[in-house]
């Protein structure tokens, strides 16, 4: 899993390419957002364009961020999630918690 993070205005955008699974992808996700929390970064738009794969872990670990994001008065929204994460997040039911957009700019722009 390669994770990169850029930051946007007051959004950061993290670029993730590869398979979201439990073990080594899941816990450097979880580092990485949890970083962003702690430096006070809520808003993030999550780019799942390259992400061939996303396992149950991989699903609790974004849903849990969601919720932590808005506790904080922030969110996480989905940019150009792959067809195989749209299909898994629609069949778990979680789908529908998320923004998604079809590009950064619409993602970054839907945070002001």
């Amino acid at each position: 899993m390669d994770i990169n993070v850029r930051k946007r205005g007051q959004v950061q955008l993290v670029q993730l390419r590869g398979q979201l699974r439990m073990g080594p992808a899941v816990d450097g996700l979880r580092q990485t957002i949890e970083e962003l929390f702690v430096n006070g970064d809520t808003r993030i738009a999550l780019n799942l364009a390259e992400v061939g794969m996303i396992d149950s872990s991989g699903i609790g670990l974004v849903v849990k961020f969601l919720a932590s994001a808005k506790q904080r008065g922030g969110s996480v929204k989905l940019v150009q999630p792959s067809k195989f994460a749209v299909q898994t997040l629609r069949l778990v039911g979680v789908l529908n918690l998320f923004e998604v957009f079809d590009d950064d700019d619409k993602a970054v722009a839907s945070f002001s």
